[in-house]
């Protein structure tokens, strides 16, 4: 079984629950793949540059200036902290963007409807699952930030949750994998106030009522279309839970059968 990890929201922002975190990712047996976003740190580097961030459904319209940002911040600072954190929990870390080893290539989403700018969209077949499969088997841990590349020497910002929903299932077609979603939330839920009320399960159907009705909105919208792709092209489980539950069954399960 394959792991793969995202981590996101404002558990990258608060060092202690970080730290946390990455312990129980250590713990974690087996072969595992750590990818984390880092939006409201880059938010906060754009508007002490005075750059203010553009946000449409939970995607981060990102034009050149804001391309640099994301780029320092999410290859740059936030990767080599977790790498460095989590090579003094004695794992073998290794920090990669979608560019480093053409692991994940993307192409340029079209500015019709909506010009997102330097934004990326990925092909999951087009994954280089070997080259993952060869950092798995010499006991490496891939971290991957949510930088990726063109091909033609132009980076893109790209969803961090479609990297993992791309990783997960390139690595299914090395072993089975489970998707895992670490946020600062125990699941998705009916009431972000209320911890007791998470959706112990969503499908496609449900997805688009909860949608419909502003239950789901912003960010979570692109977390569960990835997790309902995954699940429906050969993850094995997917999961959404709180980053203190990483090694406990709660949260949040995604199916993509009614």
């Amino acid at each position: 079984m394959i792991n793969v990890v995202k981590i996101g929201g404002n558990v990258i922002d608060n060092p202690p629950v970080l730290e946390a975190f990455l312990r129980d990712f250590a713990a974690m047996e087996g072969k595992k793949i750590l990818v984390h976003g880092g939006g409201k740190e880059a938010t906060r580097m754009s508007e002490s540059m005075g750059i203010k961030a553009n946000m449409i459904e939970g995607r981060r319209v990102t034009d050149r200036a804001t391309l640099d940002i994301v780029t320092m911040v999410y290859a740059g600072l936030i990767n080599k902290r977790i790498v460095a954190l989590l090579q003094a929990m004695g794992c073998d870390a290794v920090g990669l963007t979608g560019a480093d080893g053409n692991v994940i290539p993307a192409t340029r989403r079209p500015a019709k409807p909506i010009d997102y700018g330097f934004v990326g969209d990925i092909d999951p077949a087009k994954v280089n699952h070997r080259f993952i499969a060869s950092l798995l088997d010499e006991g490496k841990i891939p971290v991957f930030c949510a930088i990726c590349h063109d091909g033609a020497g132009t980076l893109l910002n790209c969803n961090a949750d479609s990297i993992a929903a791309a990783v997960a299932l390139a690595a299914s077609r090395i072993d089975d994998t489970r998707l895992t979603y670490c946020f600062e939330k125990p699941g998705v839920m009916t009431d972000v106030e209320d911890e007791n009320s998470v959706i112990p399960l969503i499908t496609p159907t449900l997805f688009e009522t909860l949608k419909a009705q502003g239950v789901v909105a912003a960010g979570m919208i692109p977390k569960l279309q990835n997790a309902l792709k995954s699940a429906s092209e050969g993850v094995k489980e997917v999961r959404i839970c709180s980053s203190n539950n990483l090694l406990s069954d709660r949260g949040t399960i995604v199916r993509s059968q009614e």
